[in-house]
């Protein structure tokens, strides 16, 4: 990857809607130049996707919170399709120390998250969960040093 790469994948984290004609513009070079590195960087399994931000809070979706879990190693085949199937489960993370798995899950209400934290903890044992106040920093990508 050399600094244009790098400055292609900067601008698509800012905003995954930017033109070919921006980038060709900051990049200082042509369009369709533009758009061929971008396919050998979605080839390359650089870019994974692309995505949308979406105001949870306007959706009816009022509360977030990290729940971390306690698994044995013989329950992840169980869990791992669990989590999968629910949509309120935005991320989870396999992860050290005293929990092995930490999940970001997002809920209409306190009692729809306790609702699932009750299931998780029947079928899977023993879990801690903080609720997010506020979020200081958002999701983010990675900025790449591009000059």
């Amino acid at each position: 990857m050399d600094q244009i790469d790098k400055k292609i994948l900067n601008m698509l984290q800012a905003n995954a809607r930017v033109s070919l004609k921006e980038m060709s513009k900051a990049c200082f070079i042509s369009s369709p130049a533009i758009a061929a590195r971008i396919t050998k960087m979605e080839e390359a399994g650089i870019i994974t996707g692309y995505h949308t931000s979406i105001n949870r809070e306007k959706l009816n979706f009022h509360v977030k919170a990290f729940i971390m879990v306690q698994l044995e190693p013989n329950q992840k085949s169980e869990f791992y399709p669990f989590v999968q199937s629910i949509p309120n489960v935005i991320e989870c993370n396999c992860i050290t120390g005293d929990y092995s798995e930490v999940m970001e899950v997002i809920f209409p209400s306190t009692k729809d998250l306790d609702d699932f934290i009750n299931e998780i903890q029947r079928r899977f044992g023993k879990t801690s969960t903080q609720i997010v106040f506020s979020t200081s920093v958002d999701h983010r990508g990675v900025k790449l040093n591009d000059h």
